[in-house]
């Protein structure tokens, strides 16, 4: 089994003939999907996600993939081919599309729909190309080919990569439901007949490789569901994501079924429901869907509410009601709420608190661990192998996954028969190289993390995070002191506050004039340099707070010369 290697030089020149592979996000925690193929001279990306921040990203808004390899070779791209429409996959397309807008877009219907209404708010008209499967296309040196399978959102698709040096077959998020609610199976014959001809590389959804089985039917959770509303005699609240059409669907028909009104509450929910039915993914029957002032006046047992915040983000609908900040939904004894998703890796705690908030005002909560509200989108290790053993692939890439996901995956795909020669595990960055059927690591280009926050791109780093980890922790303190800018002396307080460290102000007369000591001592060394001054307070009253406090705050000196 070939592992990445933090050493790994850049990669030299690709050979000619050969095909370059290199994965700019997506490996190693679940988001930030974008994989980069070059072939003589040419580009191809697949997928251009985001990776939500979790807790110890204070301030971040979305982490998106690193360009920096790409940006001076942008009008080498020949397209971005999108799987499917999951932000993970998507999101970040508006960010590479702010440097050069006119880069094709390739992906299906529903999936290009989402992302043209994302770009329509930053004023940005793609160029799009809607495929379907079964469709062939040639991108440059990229002969593509399309092909279905089913995921937790429609029109998601797989997309088979051709060129001289060999087939790579990347499948995007799948699963293998064979009871689908739109009856679109993943389309297992093409995979076969793809598989006969030779496919020189898989790159396959790793999420639930560490899962025994088989994925359980999404038509299951339809009967759980209607269970609910046929108890429920308050309002019933439905939190999902904004894309999963199929589980809104669900809802949708349980809500005919009890005669209750629906409303779609959070803007994606209501932009993307939108768009489904737009294009006739979602049906809804006339009158059932009500507007949010309307659905305040229903009696309770007459209205449903399909709501996003379902991984617990604090500015959701869900995570607004759950702190009795939403303008229009007040939380109360007798509310019914459903929590109808999985849990995002990295987003348990949020979840849970939201959950706890929700049941501290007395609605009765139900989520995945107490009912079958929600099944995966993604395969499990039965299905994975089944892929496997279909498509026999003659060199294995694990990717979309945590490491240990990457891990399961490569160790199944040594057992359906894929030399361990042949399985490469990488990271976020590393470059693999198809030559002569086999592929190989070859080097490593820069992936950091993007860091978003507000309308600033790239301009938190790590050391600032750092920053607002400690001021997080530890509080923040400033002192400040007047020098006489000749020999050094206190001439002016030193006066301390502080923010986040304690209540009591007076606790700093103490350290005062441990301070006015140490800049005595100083002066008395020749030692005027305000840089140096600024250290010694910073030392003086950093060793007063360990040894009084055993605490870590952020300390800002502050040396004024007079």
């Amino acid at each position: 089994m070939t592992e990445q290697n933090r050493d790994l030089a850049p990669p030299p020149p690709l050979a000619k003939g050969a095909l370059r592979v290199t994965p700019l996000g997506g490996l190693g925690a679940i988001g930030r999907n974008m994989t980069l193929f070059e072939y003589d001279g040419q580009l191809l990306v697949v997928d251009c996600g985001v990776l939500f921040p979790d807790v110890d990203q204070p301030g971040v808004d979305l982490i998106l993939p690193d360009f920096e390899s790409i940006l001076d070779r942008l009008g080498d791209i020949q397209a971005i081919v999108l799987t499917h429409g999951h932000e993970d996959h998507i999101g970040a397309v508006p960010y590479l599309l702010a440097h050069k807008s006119d880069i094709p877009l390739v992906g299906s219907q529903f999936t290009l729909a989402l992302v043209e209404a994302k770009l329509a708010e930053r004023r940005i008209t793609p160029y799009s190309l809607t495929v379907a499967e079964g469709r062939k296309e040639r991108l440059g040196h990229f002969d593509l080919e399309f092909f279905a399978v089913n995921h937790s959102i429609p029109d998601a698709l797989a997309v088979a990569i051709t060129t001289p040096a060999g087939t790579v077959l990347h499948t995007g998020d799948f699963k293998m439901d064979q009871l689908p609610l739109d009856g679109r199976l993943t389309d297992l014959a093409g995979f076969g007949r793809l598989g006969a001809q030779g496919v020189d590389l898989l790159l396959s959804d790793s999420t639930n490789a560490e899962v025994p089985g088989v994925v359980t039917p999404e038509r299951e959770i339809g009967p759980v569901i209607d269970t609910i509303f046929d108890s429920a005699r308050g309002r019933i609240i439905v939190a999902s994501f904004a894309s999963h059409v199929h589980r809104v669907q669900q809802v949708l028909d349980a809500a005919v079924a009890h005669d209750r009104k629906v409303a779609f509450i959070g803007r994606s929910m209501v932009r993307n429901m939108g768009i489904a039915r737009d294009l006739g993914l979602l049906r809804i029957p006339a009158g059932l869907v009500v507007g949010l002032d309307e659905a305040t006046t229903l009696p309770h047992d007459e209205i449903v509410f399909m709501s996003t915040g379902s991984q617990g983000e604090p500015m959701s609908a869900l995570g607004r009601m759950a702190t009795g900040d939403h303008r229009h939904i007040t939380i109360e004894a007798g509310d019914t709420i459903v929590l109808a998703s999985s849990l995002v890796p990295g987003n348990e705690t949020a979840v849970y608190r939201v959950i706890n908030q929700l049941s501290r005002a007395g609605a009765t909560v139900i989520h995945k661990d107490v009912a079958k509200v929600h099944v995966s989108g993604h395969s499990a290790a039965g299905e994975l192998l089944i892929l496997l053993n279909v498509v026999k692939p003659r060199n294995f890439m694990p990717v979309h996954g945590e490491w240990r996901h990457l891990r399961a995956h490569a160790r199944l795909a040594i057992d359906s028969g894929v030399p361990a020669d042949r399985v490469v595990l990488c990271e976020d960055g590393d470059v693999v190289d198809l030559v002569d059927g086999q592929a190989r690591l070859v080097g490593h280009v820069k992936s950091r993390y993007v860091y978003v926050d507000g309308l600033a791109v790239g301009d938190v780093g790590e050391s600032l995070l750092t920053e607002r980890r400690i001021l997080g922790d530890g509080g923040f303190i400033a002192a400040t002191v007047i020098v006489d800018s000749v020999n050094g002396k206190v001439v002016g307080g030193p006066t301390v506050s502080a923010k986040g460290f304690s209540e009591d102000p007076a606790i700093f007369e103490e350290v005062l004039p441990l301070v006015t000591d140490a800049l005595d001592r100083a002066a008395q060394d020749g030692i005027t340099d305000p840089h140096q001054l600024q250290q010694i307070v910073r030392r003086t009253v950093g060793r007063w707070v360990n040894e009084k406090y055993r605490r870590r705050p952020m300390i800002v000196p502050t040396v004024v010369e007079v």
